[in-house]
């Protein structure tokens, strides 16, 4: 398949504002931000837009301009969004939750017809980043580290075999959202009989601290670079404090994920604890997730260096790439405080 079938393949659009578009921009201020400075340290004429299912979100306004469109359950939802891409000539469409990925995987060819680049993975990648139990099929077939896991019934079944504290979370869940350490076959029960959380998944505790890597993989799959940033403190299954991290064994266990990973394209997220120093051969470490999407500590990745939104714009346009693999900033700490946007009520669509 060549890049231009499979929706990786340069914008073509001569003498036109180069337009990027954030899906489900949300709380997304940062990451639209860094698209906006990108474009104009690139030089162009450009601009970012934004799309959410509500008036009411903070990146929405921060857009050079703020698109309501369906919610990604109603059947309207993709046609709006090809309408929009095709009314405003955007170029790359950027997701940014996991909800949203399989629609764009299936509609991926009407976008590529249209003109617009989806910075987002092949199928397979998005398969396995959504269901956490193919993920640990995954990682374990082939060969990287990650902890044990099972379903509920194996341990209720055999409690025995399996040492308390276990951490139990959806198999097909996001966000952090129903993620949580079960003490006993009490907790494991209740937490079974949750039936907002879908089908759960049951892993044994990781140990050390947790990191994230950012990864950002080229039209060929290739790792362009890696930074792997530890999480100090987290909120609402985002981290609200983080430090860069430079580490040749994370950088190296990314490439080759990356590598592995059948079509990667664009932004990965890869969740790893380090047990120990993460350069120390002794120190053990655990993948425990793929998200194939921007994650929402990215912007410290960016701060330090890591310009993920210009090196995915000059590979689209086909202009020079300025990407460096090293060039990002070791030890840069992110400590995150709440900002407000302020907007007219009256301005709300009706």
């Amino acid at each position: 398949m060549t890049a231009a079938a499979s929706g990786t393949g340069p914008a073509s659009r001569p003498g036109r504002p180069v337009t990027v578009l954030v899906s489900s921009a949300g709380r997304r201020v940062e990451l639209l931000r860094g698209f906006r400075r990108a474009l104009a340290s690139l030089g162009l004429d450009g601009r970012v837009i934004a799309t959410d299912a509500t008036w009411y979100s903070s990146a929405f306004h921060e857009a050079d301009e703020g698109i309501v469109v369906p919610r990604l359950d109603d059947p309207a939802f993709v046609p709006t969004l090809l309408e929009v891409c095709e009314k405003h000539g955007v170029d790359l469409l950027v997701p940014t939750i996991d909800t949203e990925m399989a629609a764009w995987v299936g509609s991926r060819d009407q976008f590529v017809a249209i003109g617009t680049t989806i910075s987002l993975s092949g199928g397979g990648v998005v398969d396995i980043a959504a269901d956490k139990q193919l993920t640990h099929e995954w990682l374990v077939a082939n060969g990287f580290p990650t902890v044990d896991q099972t379903t509920p019934d194996v341990v209720l079944a055999d409690p025995g075999a399996w040492t308390f504290p276990l951490l139990a979370k959806p198999r097909f869940g996001s966000a952090g959202i129903g993620v949580g350490v079960v003490r006993d076959l009490d907790d494991l029960a209740a937490a079974v009989r949750r039936p907002e959380l879908g089908e759960m998944v049951v892993q044994t505790l990781a140990g050390g601290r947790e990191h994230t890597i950012d990864v950002l993989a080229d039209r060929d799959g290739r790792c362009v670079c890696a930074v792997p940033r530890r999480r100090i403190e987290v909120r609402s299954g985002e981290v609200s404090k983080g430090v860069t991290v430079r580490s040749p064994r994370l950088q190296g266990l990314a490439a080759r994920i990356c590598a592995a990973l059948p079509g990667a394209f664009g932004t990965i997220t890869i969740q790893v604890f380090v047990d120990g120093e993460p350069d120390d051969p002794a120190a053990d470490l655990a993948v425990i997730e793929i998200n194939a999407r921007y994650g929402g500590g990215f912007p410290l990745a960016l701060e330090a260096g890591a310009d993920f939104p210009r090196w995915q714009l000059e590979e689209l346009l086909g202009l020079p790439s300025t990407a460096a693999a090293d060039g990002w900033r070791d030890g840069l700490v992110m400590l995150r405080y709440d900002a407000a946007v302020f907007v007219d009520e009256a301005d709300a669509p009706a």
